[in-house]
Order: structure tokens, then C-alpha cells, then sequence
């Protein structure tokens, strides 16, 4: 690809992902093209309809989260790591479950699958690391981890919430799953 069609592409998915987040299915394809700074059809040219649009912007979704949690994952202190991927997992979440929900019977296509596939690799292996080090508790998995963000997400994507709430909302749940949290409520533990 040519570095200018690449680019294009690149714009092109960051607007999909503003538009359709913000907006939903009532975003179009033109709005994409007007944030995008580029003609309709070049966005067609790029993807033939709306619903690989919308796939593609997912798989960049997944992408970049994956990008971010990897070089975080290399930090020495792997708890700050896995916090600060569980921030930006939540802030995002809400645009996720937006594009997610444009997704014909609700299911994500192999390439969306295996983007996010990758992504729950990454999370898992930084949470294995936080917990080693004694950041998190040992006895949080993934799934639970998940199920707080898409939590959160959902909240944010069906209710008007303030930065600042959010960010609070955040800090409580890290908070609960720091070792301290564990150590001032044992009988929580379980």
C-alpha cells in the first residue's frame, strides 16, 4: 500500500472509531470522511461498506490497546503497568461496546475474534506479572478484571458521566484489587 492510501487508511479508521463510538449505527459513512479529511470515496475505496468500516475500526480498537498493554508489559513495575492499562481499557470501553454493538447478530468477525484474542493474552500475562510482584491480588482473574471494565464501559456508554466521576470509579476498582485492599478486608478475600 502507498504510504498516502496508508495514511488515508489510518485517518480514515480514527475517524470510524470517533464517529461510530460517539454516535453509533445513526453515524455515517460521510462523517467518517468529513473527520477523516477526505472524500466518500476514498472511504469506499478503502472499505467497500459500512460494516467493514465498522470491523476495521474494532480490529484497530483491539490493536492499539494490544500495542499499548505490550510495551507496558515490558516495565519494571508491573503494577503500575496493569493499572494503567486498566484505565485506558475503561475509558475506551464505552467506544468498544458502541462499535461492538454495530456487529451483525452481536458477534465479532474472526479478525475482531483474534484481535481481541490477542488483547485478553496480553492482560493476562500482565496481570500474572502484578500479581507475582505483589501489586495485585493473586486471586483476581481475567475475567473478573473484564467484567469490571465492561461494567464500567457500559455505564459510561448508557449514562452521561463526568471525567471526574470516572476517574473515581477507576481509582475504586484498582483499589480493590490491590494486595492492600485484600490485606485491610481478609475475610473479602474469597
Amino acid at each position: 500500500m502507498r504510504r498516502n492510501a496508508a495514511a488515508n487508511r489510518e485517518r480514515i479508521l480514527a475517524a470510524a472509531e470517533a464517529v461510530f463510538g460517539e454516535h453509533g449505527a445513526v453515524g455515517s459513512t460521510e462523517d467518517v470522511a468529513r473527520r477523516a479529511g477526505v472524500g466518500i470515496a476514498t472511504v469506499f475505496r478503502h472499505f467497500p461498506t459500512k460494516a467493514a468500516l465498522v470491523e476495521a475500526a474494532l480490529v484497530r480498537h483491539f490493536e492499539l490497546l494490544n500495542e499499548q498493554a505490550s510495551r507496558l508489559a515490558a516495565s519494571p513495575d508491573p503494577g503500575s503497568a496493569f493499572r494503567d492499562l486498566l484505565r485506558t481499557m475503561i475509558e475506551a470501553g464505552a467506544t468498544k461496546l458502541t462499535l461492538a454493538s454495530q456487529m451483525p447478530g452481536g458477534q465479532f468477525p474472526p479478525s475482531v475474534r483474534q484481535s481481541a484474542d490477542r488483547l485478553r493474552a496480553t492482560v493476562e500475562d500482565l496481570l500474572a506479572r502484578a500479581a507475582r510482584s505483589g501489586a495485585i491480588r493473586r486471586d483476581v482473574t481475567a475475567e473478573e478484571v473484564y467484567l469490571l471494565i465492561r461494567g464500567l464501559a457500559q455505564a459510561c456508554a448508557t449514562e452521561a458521566t463526568t471525567p471526574q466521576t470516572l476517574v473515581r470509579a477507576i481509582n475504586i476498582v484498582i483499589a480493590g484489587l490491590s494486595t492492600q485492599s485484600q490485606e485491610q478486608n481478609p475475610d473479602q478475600a474469597n
